[in-house]
């Protein structure tokens, strides 16, 4: 088992050092990674129009499938991309299971040699590309700009000015500079190149 790493410092590490944390063992790399991409993870089957259960069952797939073929990974900084195509590539062959149209056999080998995206998928595999570098980027902001932008931008229905200077303790007028100020720091974090 790996040494205990600090929260804060596992939500911070790069792709490439979670891989190399993880392939060394540790347990808490392995769960740090999987709670960076549990939300991209499970998108992709919603995405394929799966229920929340069938989803859940190919979100499993790809967590196990991800533990046991880690070391393949050639390029550790694009793990995001990797784990999006073992998605798509299981959310896929889960829908066409479900249509008895393909055999039963469901091996990362024959996945992997296909190279390249399942019919249909590109957009859905740009999609969420991009909301994965949203979310990277929002989790890298201070928790005060991530509150606020979940809840001028992720709520439904979008909370009023008043309610959100209420709850963040701030006066009413400061929001739209604040918010100015978040979104300028966010531009620059899904600019801004990963790290070691």
């Amino acid at each position: 088992m790996g040494a205990t790493l600090p929260p804060l410092l596992e939500k911070s590490w790069s792709d490439a050092r979670l891989v190399r944390e993880c392939l060394k063992g540790s347990e808490e790399a392995w769960a740090a990674l999987v709670d960076k991409y549990k939300n991209l993870i499970y998108s992709i089957p919603i995405k394929y129009g799966l229920s929340q259960d069938d989803a859940a069952d190919v979100f499993q797939s790809v967590c196990l499938e991800a533990l046991a073929q880690l070391g393949t990974l050639r390029e550790p900084n694009a793990l995001a991309k990797w784990l999006i195509q073992i998605a798509a590539h299981k959310s896929y062959r889960f829908k066409q299971l479900q249509s008895r149209s393909v055999p039963l056999e469901d091996d990362f080998e024959q996945e992997a040699a296909w190279g390249h995206t399942p019919p249909g998928a590109e957009t859905i595999l740009q999609e969420a590309e991009h909301e994965q570098s949203l979310r990277t980027a929002i989790a890298a902001l201070t928790p005060r700009c991530q509150e606020m932008l979940r809840m001028l931008f992720f709520e439904q229905p979008a909370l009023p000015y008043e309610e959100v200077a209420r709850r963040l303790g701030i006066a009413n007028g400061s929001i739209g500079f604040i918010r100015a100020r978040c979104l300028k720091k966010l531009r620059k974090q899904i600019e801004a190149p990963e790290g070691p």
